[in-house]
């Protein structure tokens, strides 16, 4: 491929789980316009789920092995975060992260010229809109040509375990909609006991899923959060079924029917983590409500959500253990949980932390 540069680097954003053909044709777009290309791996401090099964390390490698050598030593990487509720903060990382790059390559030295950057992308849909985000560089729009989905390439990646005809067909599938050192990867990746859990994930969802499948309109869950903070600590508990088994959460869960959602928040808040402060010191404590409806902020179906935040400025930390559908509970000094327990959260759950105390 000749090489064209006509800007010093291109910017591609994505999450690629897991890489496929309609991504790389962007990255050979993208390498035709720049001397380096840098990719940005998005929802890269998520734990691993059947939306993210694939940890950013593990993806930065399946990018690479998709080009020959001369087009690797072109590609730079970098992580990027989700800021699910706050646009302005991940419009930031995505802007401080290809400063990095930039730096770390030395293209910001005194006295040379500034870089020249462009960002490379297609409009498939409402979640292309970022691109609009960016208007310092100049907007390389590339087509989708093979019209590849990678929530499609997952669904045939869960369904492809074991060693039936109808496994054969789904990995074939696969094959035909990802490079082959992805293909590589992914036979490997099937072999281990992370694989499994997805596996067993992915298929309590469809169960999950399917006793709504014959309705006329697909169902809203209503559900309530407890976000409590109490003297520099936060109230989580650690969910001990599908989906999302083992990972941390807020105190929360489904709405009843005869019940407000802060009734509910109560509740739950109460039956998860055994806490006996009294109900009016409790309602006396809330500073905030918000309500957060991501469209697909949840696995399980369309669910919106209602926080509240609870907040002790100071003294001692009440006694809390989980009951009902948590193993664990237990409270998380804040420092702690912002530098380490992002990767460990169950869906949004730390962007709702987040959006209610401003991180």
């Amino acid at each position: 491929m000749s090489t064209v540069t006509c800007h010093d680097y291109a910017v591609f954003i994505g999450r690629f789980e897991p890489f496929h053909l309609a991504h790389q044709r962007v990255v050979e777009k993208a390498l035709s316009q720049a001397r380096q290309v840098i990719l940005l791996i998005g929802s890269a401090c998520k734990p691993r789920t059947t939306k993210d099964p694939f940890f950013y390390e593990e993806r930065r490698v399946m990018i690479r092995a998709a080009f020959p050598p001369e087009q690797q030593a072109r590609l730079r990487f970098a992580p990027l975060r989700d800021f699910p509720y706050n646009d302005e903060r991940w419009a930031r990382e995505v802007q401080a992260q290809v400063q990095a790059v930039l730096q770390q390559d030395g293209a910001l030295a005194s006295g040379q010229p500034a870089p020249s950057v462009c960002l490379v992308g297609h409009f498939k849909d409402r979640s292309s809109e970022y691109l609009r985000m960016f208007p310092q560089w100049k907007l390389v729009e590339a087509p989708d040509h093979e019209q590849r989905n990678a929530t499609d390439i997952r669904t045939q990646l869960f369904e492809a375990q074991g060693v039936s005809p109808e496994a054969a067909g789904h990995w074939m599938l696969i094959q035909a909609a990802v490079p082959e050192a992805v293909h590589t990867y992914l036979r490997t990746f099937a072999t281990t006991e992370p694989y499994a859990q997805l596996v067993r994930e992915h298929q309590f969802i469809q169960r999950y899923r399917a006793q709504f499948a014959s309705l006329k309109w697909p169902p809203v869950f209503v559900t309530a959060d407890a976000v409590v903070v109490h003297s520099g600590h936060v109230l989580l508990v650690q969910r001990g079924a599908e989906p999302g088994k083992g990972l941390w959460a807020l105190p929360g869960g489904f709405v009843d029917a005869h019940e407000t959602v802060q009734e509910a928040c109560l509740r739950e808040l109460r039956e998860e983590t055994g806490l006996k402060l009294p109900e009016p010191v409790l309602r006396g404590s809330i500073r905030g409500q918000r309500v957060f409806d991501k469209p697909d902020r949840s696995a399980r179906g369309r669910t919106i959500t209602h926080a509240f935040h609870f907040d002790f400025p100071a003294g001692e930390l009440p006694r809390v253990k989980g009951n009902d559908d948590a193993v664990k509970a237990r409270w998380v000094p804040l420092a702690q949980f912002f530098d380490e327990f992002e990767p460990q959260m169950f869906e949004d759950h730390y962007g709702i932390v987040s959006a209610f105390l401003g991180v």
